[in-house]
């Protein structure tokens, strides 16, 4: 599958504090990486230098176009929104949206905003908009153009829980029709929803480089059970070497290799009734927090 984005061997120092080191990576196209580390890994100064905005050391390819520092060779087909949405007060959304979509676009931007439900506001001064209205018209001023590649930093900041769930099924529309986005945040439960891959950092290096199903199947797996007799069961599966999670409630962690099968044997053969079974989901925020203590 071909590579939009490229990044190898990233650098960045501010004066003597080294903030990058080899940072390599690669998004190919329709595909969601997630860009995760904690504040100050050096998350944001990889977007800017991708986009041209930082000078780096290294390289950095776009649709094979090598990008270069304050230059826009490479960055044509890119859309983005870093940290704030640079928004001019006075102008309505609809005249920022405008005045950045080319000629073939201007005919779609009514679809954008119908997609991303602004048709409210969208013809009032950015000077009334909230913090959500901001980020959402921002959001839709990366995606205008249509570009090949979008990038976005926290792109969730200030959005309700409605408006959240509209963006995710705005990227995951686009990047089944052939966008390649690279998003920065916090809010790894998002984030699980949306990536195909994953970039983990650690203090300006990558720790993980790999697809978010190969991330989350190093998890751990836990089956969550309720029985007629919860205290009796916890003995019984203790007694037989399962790994039970503190609480009032039956959370079982499987080890590689292990079934819940012989669990569930062991307990009936011991005339518990089992009254449920949940399969609880992998989950990124703590494979991601374990990694980062290891």
């Amino acid at each position: 599958m071909k590579s939009v984005l490229f990044v190898n061997n990233l650098n960045k120092s501010f004066k003597s504090n080294q903030v990058l080191f080899n940072v390599t990576f690669s998004c190919k196209k329709g595909r969601i990486v997630g860009l995760i580390g904690t504040n100050g890994a050096g998350k944001t100064t990889i977007m800017k230098s991708i986009l041209g905005l930082v000078k780096s050391n290294g390289e950095v390819e776009i649709n094979g176009k090598t990008v270069h520092f304050n230059h826009a060779t490479g960055v044509d087909s890119v859309g983005a929104l870093i940290e704030y949405p640079g928004i001019y007060p006075y102008l309505t959304g609809k005249q920022h949206l405008n005045m950045l979509a080319n000629e073939k676009n201007k005919a779609e931007i009514n679809d954008l905003v119908s997609e991303f439900k602004m048709d409210g506001y969208i013809n009032k001064r950015a000077k009334k908009y909230s913090l959500g209205m901001k980020q959402k018209l921002g959001i839709a001023m990366a995606l205008v153009n249509q570009p090949d590649l979008v990038i976005l930093d926290e792109p969730m900041n200030g959005l309700d829980p409605q408006s959240t769930y509209d963006l995710r099924k705005l990227i995951l529309s686009r990047a089944q029709s052939g966008t390649t986005f690279l998003i920065s945040s916090h809010i790894l439960s998002e984030l699980q929803k949306l990536a195909n891959d994953v970039v983990l950092l650690d203090k300006g290096r990558v720790i993980r480089n790999t697809t978010m199903q190969a991330l989350l199947s190093k998890s751990l797996k836990r089956i969550a059970l309720r029985t007629d007799d919860d205290p009796k069961a916890k003995k019984i599966l203790q007694e037989n070497g399962y790994h039970l999670e503190p609480g009032e409630r039956i959370s079982i962690v499987l080890e590689d290799g292990r079934g819940i099968e012989e669990a569930i044997k062991q307990l009936t053969e011991q005339n518990i009734l089992i009254q449920d079974i949940v399969h609880q989901d992998s989950d990124l925020e703590k494979v991601v927090l374990d990694l980062l203590k290891g």
